[in-house]
């Protein structure tokens, strides 16, 4: 067990000894969005009853910033090896494909509460959205951090230059991202979107997240929770298989 916490001890210093960029950057961003957002729409978007958009708000942005830095984490981490040849370093030693997952996924569930963290407390200030059910707050935070972390090594592992990763992050994670319902609920979308917004996992996150907050929820959170861990589970073994098989590791 050893060798798994060495490299997840390594990969947590690679964020924190550049949290102005890793940590800072992102609550930056989340709190402009929430200004931006928060002061436009306030008095035209109506979402739950009682709720104030801001308040609606905030939930989507911290969920959101934990998804793309747990994602954003792992992933830079493999191909910064890649491209930079320390990679051997690590292939030397006699870790297994399990460790190395462990070790990932777990620094970037850490970014990504961290940054979560940092974000929730920032924007709490403006429009405070409560907490009802906490517990549905931190399985999502956890788990929804754990999937990304999982996805960021399958794209890791896959690309083979920084210009991949770039894209994997704007055609696939960010799009999903944004039209998961951080900014609305998917119940004001005309039927056809609603449906499609049902087929993208990270909607479950976001909701499933958002139920923590405020006890109202677009669908059940228990389906929200079926759907997010199937998703991981799915992903995690994609990750494991090609973690095994060195995959784009080993030439």
């Amino acid at each position: 067990m050893t060798g798994w916490r060495t490299l997840l001890y390594k990969e947590s210093l690679r964020f924190w000894k550049v949290s102005f960029q890793t940590i800072a950057a992102p609550v930056l961003t989340a709190v402009l969005y929430l200004l931006i957002f928060g002061h436009v729409l306030e008095d035209h978007v109506k979402v739950f009853d009682r709720i104030g958009y801001t308040s609606f708000l905030i939930p989507g942005l911290v969920m959101m910033s934990v998804l793309q830095n747990a994602f954003a984490n792992s992933s830079s981490s493999l191909i910064q090896s890649k491209v930079t040849g320390n990679l051997v370093f690590l292939l030397v030693t006699p870790l297994s494909h399990w460790a190395w997952f462990a070790a990932y996924v777990g620094a970037s569930v850490l970014r990504g509460l961290v940054v979560g963290a940092g974000v929730l407390a920032v924007t709490v200030w403006f429009a405070p959205p409560g907490l009802v059910e906490p517990g549905w707050v931190l399985v999502f935070a956890v788990l929804g951090a754990a999937m990304m972390g999982a996805l960021g090594l399958v794209a890791g592992l896959w690309a083979e230059k920084f210009d991949q990763i770039a894209a994997f992050q704007n055609f696939i994670v960010m799009p999903m991202t944004f039209l998961s319902g951080v900014f609305y609920s998917v119940d004001s979308l005309p039927a056809f979107w609603q449906g499609a917004s049902h087929l993208n996992p990270f909607f479950y996150m976001i909701d499933g997240f958002r139920r923590g907050f405020f006890g109202i929820s677009d669908v059940s959170p228990w389906i929200s929770l079926a759907v997010v861990a199937a998703s991981f589970a799915i992903v995690a073994g994609v990750a494991l298989h090609l973690l095994k098989t060195g995959y784009k590791l080993r030439h």
